[in-house]
């Protein structure tokens, strides 16, 4: 009986250890993280695809929320989204951002003085966890025909450039989804969100820069 009771105690201290040794990553971002336009969104949206990837030592959540702006003052702003506090409240060890395609609309982008404050502001709230995140920033997918109001032209002329200077600023680590795209439109459909092949592509090209020795 004691033999018994101490391997059912042991297997429970396992249990706990192995837990708490799980790696939690927040995928904050989007339509293009919570994965519209995907088929079998479900099973194809790149977090999922991540989770797969990386392992059964990560625990990836999905916290995109379709039409979303970095801006406070956009017209539908993730910080005033449920993801929003569900993302804080995961208290990632990793923390994605991908936001700033839906901030290229007119009505959102005449604000963008402020687009590099409020993505700063952003990085702030989710370092201040206790669980002090590893923070990634990510450059867009590109634009491939302006639609819904979403500009190329100001990806890759404000948004990106924005983007690397915060990365140097607040020495957050820097996920280009841009470059992987050049030359494989066909992988974007509807010319702003990615299909299942592409949103392969993304979750690869996270993995493969989570698995990068930190610096």
């Amino acid at each position: 009986m004691k033999l018994l009771l101490l391997t059912l105690l042991s297997v429970s201290l396992f249990s706990v250890n192995a837990s708490s040794d799980i790696i939690r990553i927040a995928c904050v971002g989007d339509s293009i993280t919570y994965g519209a336009g995907i088929k079998d969104r479900k099973n194809m949206n790149y977090p999922v695809q991540l989770g797969k990837m990386l392992g059964q030592k990560y625990e990836v959540k999905n916290f995109g929320n379709s039409g979303s702006t970095m801006l406070k003052k956009g017209d539908k702003p993730f910080w005033k989204q449920r993801e929003y506090k569900a993302a804080l409240d995961f208290n990632p060890n990793i923390v994605v951002i991908k936001l700033g395609t839906n901030d290229t609309k007119p009505q959102n982008w005449k604000h963008s003085a402020e687009y590099s404050d409020d993505y700063k502001s952003m990085i702030s709230a989710f370092a201040k966890l206790s669980s002090k995140p590893k923070i990634y920033i990510c450059l867009p997918v590109p634009v491939v025909k302006t639609r819904w109001g979403i500009t190329d032209a100001i990806v890759n002329k404000d948004i990106i450039p924005a983007l690397k200077k915060i990365s140097s600023q607040t020495n957050c680590g820097i996920i280009d989804l841009n470059s992987p795209f050049k030359g494989k439109h066909q992988l974007i459909p509807d010319h702003v969100h990615p299909n299942a092949a592409g949103a392969t592509i993304i979750a690869k090209t996270v993995a493969n820069s989570i698995r990068q020795p930190q610096k």
